[in-house]
């Protein structure tokens, strides 16, 4: 079953009571619970939202990621579990001792498959997606040609015009863009954790502070399901704001369909094939990782 992600974007004192989320509407007598069993991302956005320690707890121990968002409303931190898989610890010493040329395989897989879903993107809206086949096809280890970074400038150029330029703090959609990847870095994490993966080391991203370089690495190939949604809100309606219909609209990207080897699953579900794949790969050479595309 697709667990739920709930945001609040209102003053509600947040409690625990018989393993239930309890969500207590400030200056009312009105209450409504959810089971934490079916919940996979919390994001507080309000700042005065109130949170007991008894339900971080709880949410921690189910493997909820909970995003605490700033007070411009934008994702700020994140509270994760340290523990949530039994075979932790050996499967940490398999990623802390991984060679480099198992890491270069597996960081080659993944910027295929980010490049590849550039380039179907780039066909779903109109564009011309074919510029990328030469960027995608046969992508050395390590990406030492850096073709990623190649393929990321005609991509930005065709999907947003010959003026756009990607950066965090840039013009509309940079924020839309960067608010769907802060959602989709969250639900990374929790499903590397659920993997017995440590999020702190990651394949190719390392930035002393960086807490999650590895949720950076695994969630690349699945960036362009973010772009879609933010394409259509931008693009197609003209959206210039990041209001809480965009906001809204982001959050369901845990509901994207994905096809991962002829399957379709809900994004939530496919990290987690991803993260899998990721722990077998780490253990012998001849795994790849599984690697997400449009269905």
């Amino acid at each position: 079953m697709t667990k739920q992600t709930l945001m609040f974007v209102n003053p509600v004192s947040l409690s625990l009571r018989y393993n239930q989320l309890v969500i207590h509407l400030k200056g009312s007598e009105e209450e409504v619970t959810r089971p934490i069993e079916d919940i996979a991302v919390v994001v507080i956005e309000n700042q005065a939202v109130q949170v007991t320690v008894p339900l971080l707890n709880a949410l921690a121990t189910q493997n909820v990621s909970v995003v605490i968002c700033d007070d411009k409303a934008m994702p700020n931190a994140m509270l994760m579990p340290l523990e949530t898989n039994n075979t932790q610890q050996e499967t940490y010493r398999i990623q802390c001792e991984a060679s480099q040329p198992t890491r270069k395989r597996i960081w080659r897989d993944l910027i295929e498959g980010k490049i590849r879903n550039q380039a179907a993107m780039l066909y779903r809206a109109g564009r011309q997606g074919d510029l990328l086949r030469p960027y995608y096809s046969n992508v050395l280890s390590g990406d030492s040609d850096n073709r990623e970074g190649a393929a990321a400038r005609i991509y930005w150029r065709e999907l947003f015009g010959p003026t756009f330029v990607r950066s965090r703090e840039g013009n509309q959609p940079n924020a839309m863009l960067n608010y769907g990847y802060a959602l989709l870095r969250a639900a990374t994490a929790r499903a590397l954790m659920g993997s017995g993966l440590l999020p702190a080391f990651g394949i190719f991203h390392r930035n002393r502070y960086n807490a999650f370089p590895l949720a950076d690495d695994v969630m690349e190939p699945y960036r362009p399901f973010v772009d879609a949604i933010v394409y259509d809100l931008h693009a197609r309606q003209g959206k210039t704001s990041l209001d809480k219909d965009a906001k809204s609209r982001l959050l369901r990207i845990l509901f994207a369909d994905v096809d991962i080897d002829g399957t379709t699953h809900p994004l939530e579900v496919a990290l987690t094939l991803t993260t899998a794949s990721l722990v077998r790969a780490l253990k012998d050479n001849n795994q790849h990782i599984r690697c997400p595309s449009f269905p």
